[in-house]
């Protein structure tokens, strides 16, 4: 009777050893990625210089701080865009094409490369722009600026204050 009590008393040990054993820290948990999320209303009075076009459009803009990489996703109506692209400048200026769109077809989805530190600061300052430019508007038919309501992020579970529902 002893030994089978030894043997018992051994078993569970070894299986409380084995259960104890598989600690985490060979493999951490990742960090949450940080979202910032960006809205943009796109018309042609945002032009510089304004224009009278009819024609609207709306950008959300979801930029992960961990991975350095935004997606896009401009909605359009009442044009026929011949190129679209992000351009580098705040509200009021006209700036340089930085990203631009291979399909132009509304929804227009976009995917970015790895941003560098400078293109991440001009993002999180609020000064790039979406563009669409039509045969009647060579110089770019509707434009919306890239505006972020939470430049610090979110834990990316909620979307946080932009409205971008991410």
């Amino acid at each position: 009777m002893k030994s089978l009590l030894n043997f018992s008393v051994i078993v569970c040990l070894f299986f409380i050893g084995v259960s104890c054993s598989s600690n985490n820290d060979d493999n951490p948990t990742p960090p949450k990625p940080v979202i910032v999320t960006f809205n943009a209303t796109l018309s042609g009075a945002s032009e510089v210089p304004a224009n009278a076009s009819t024609a609207t459009g709306t950008a959300t803009l979801s930029y992960n701080k961990t991975t350095k990489i935004f997606t896009l996703n401009v909605n359009y109506s009442g044009l026929t865009p011949t190129m679209g692209h992000i351009h580098k400048g705040a509200a009021g200026t006209n700036g340089a094409i930085i990203f631009p769109f291979t399909d132009i077809a509304s929804p227009i989805s976009y995917t970015s490369p790895v941003l560098t530190a400078a293109q991440e600061t001009d993002l999180l300052a609020n000064n790039y722009y979406v563009n669409l430019h039509t045969e009647a508007f060579t110089a770019g038919e509707i434009r919306g600026q890239l505006i972020t309501e939470n430049p610090g992020g979110s834990d990316g579970g909620g979307g946080g204050g932009g409205g971008g529902g991410y």
